[in-house]
């Protein structure tokens, strides 16, 4: 237990020196360029590295923990599936080169420490899909992320009953077998394949030995195969108003703005827990991020005072008639008739 408690305590303790470091002079409310100059000013190849040791820090003391009894080993696997999602987000700052300082270290760290331990595609093939074909294309028809939306069933006049098994998605069998055959896919013929697998490998048996087949279970294979993809997925969910988008044309914020959403705008409770587990490192700002991908996660919520509110602020995610899932519902129910028309409109500078 106490090791446990050790390596929790360090790994928590690595992660802030990152946030402390680039959180010095930060401002309350400042435009795109103000802070972009900021982070520059700070980038370096060295916190972000302490940062992604930290996390995996803090996954083997939850290793440790996993194996002093059922409630450990429950806390354990939520907890590990979290810190996946917060590797995850890491990744994601890295493919988009705001890091660390330089283009090379953004992607090694990426590979090394998130995507090739958690099995997942190569930082390039990430980087291709998300900030080339994702980040220009967001809720088009040529957007790889709404393609996946609509492969789970959020299509066109989809039922009630499937509706809440697509935002399930993940956890259903369907998307079980989806997450093994993606997982498979990358460890067998992926390029560096063999480097994947070992990389895998490397870690099932770091979770073998610190805590035994109790951390392997709870600590790898179910926080990886089933909470973190359904995490993954809400955050996906979450990200835009994939089905009833208001076309815009003008200034990138503006734009961004009729396809984006912020959830619990007025819930500092909310939006608190949901910072920290399940849409960490900027992913709860994600219209301020959408406008101006070049900003840090350090200084989104600047950003966001700067940029204002995008066109849906819903207070909730499943529940309530404002809620997010109540209006993906709603646009995949309603006529093709009430689309709304593209309007043109100039934007804030950011």
């Amino acid at each position: 237990m106490l090791l446990a408690l050790t390596l929790l305590a360090a790994g928590a303790a690595l992660r802030q020196v990152d946030r402390i470091h680039f959180a010095r002079h930060r401002p309350h409310m400042a435009r795109a360029a103000e802070l972009i100059a900021l982070q520059r000013a700070r980038a370096n190849n060295w916190t972000p590295t302490v940062l992604l040791v930290g996390q995996w820090v803090q996954i083997a003391g939850w290793w440790s923990l996993a194996g002093h009894g059922a409630g450990a080993a429950i806390a354990a696997t939520l907890a590990v599936a979290v810190q996946l999602r917060h590797l995850q987000e890491i990744g994601h700052a890295a493919v988009h080169g705001i890091l660390a300082r330089t283009a090379r270290a953004n992607l090694l760290l990426a590979e090394a420490l998130v995507q090739l331990p958690l099995g997942l595609a190569p930082a390039t093939t990430r980087r291709q899909r998300h900030v080339r074909d994702h980040h220009p294309n967001a809720t088009l028809a040529t957007d790889p992320n709404l393609a996946e939306l609509h492969r789970a069933g959020l299509l066109p006049g989809v039922t009630g009953p499937r509706f809440i098994a697509a935002l399930m998605y993940p956890l259903t069998a369907r998307g079980l077998a989806v997450t093994a055959a993606d997982l498979a896919a990358n460890l067998l013929r992926s390029p560096g394949r063999w480097t994947r697998a070992a990389a895998v490998g490397a870690v099932l048996s770091a979770a073998y030995l610190i805590g035994g087949w109790t951390a392997v279970v709870c600590g790898v294979l179910i926080p990886r195969l089933v909470l973190y993809p359904q995490l993954a997925w809400l955050s996906l969910v979450v990200e835009h108003t994939w089905f009833d988008p208001e076309p815009r044309s003008g200034a990138p914020a503006y734009v961004e703005a009729g396809r984006c959403l912020r959830l619990y705008p007025r819930n500092r409770a909310l939006a608190l827990l949901a910072a920290t587990t399940w849409l960490p490192y900027g992913d709860l700002y994600h219209y301020a991020h959408s406008a101006h991908p070049g900003v840090r996660w350090n200084y989104l919520p600047a950003l966001e005072r700067h940029l204002g509110a995008p066109h849906f602020t819903p207070a909730g995610l499943l529940h309530g008639s404002g809620s997010v899932a109540r209006r993906h519902l709603a646009a995949l129910t309603l006529s093709p008739s009430a689309a709304v028309a593209p309007v043109t409109a100039p934007a804030r500078a950011g």
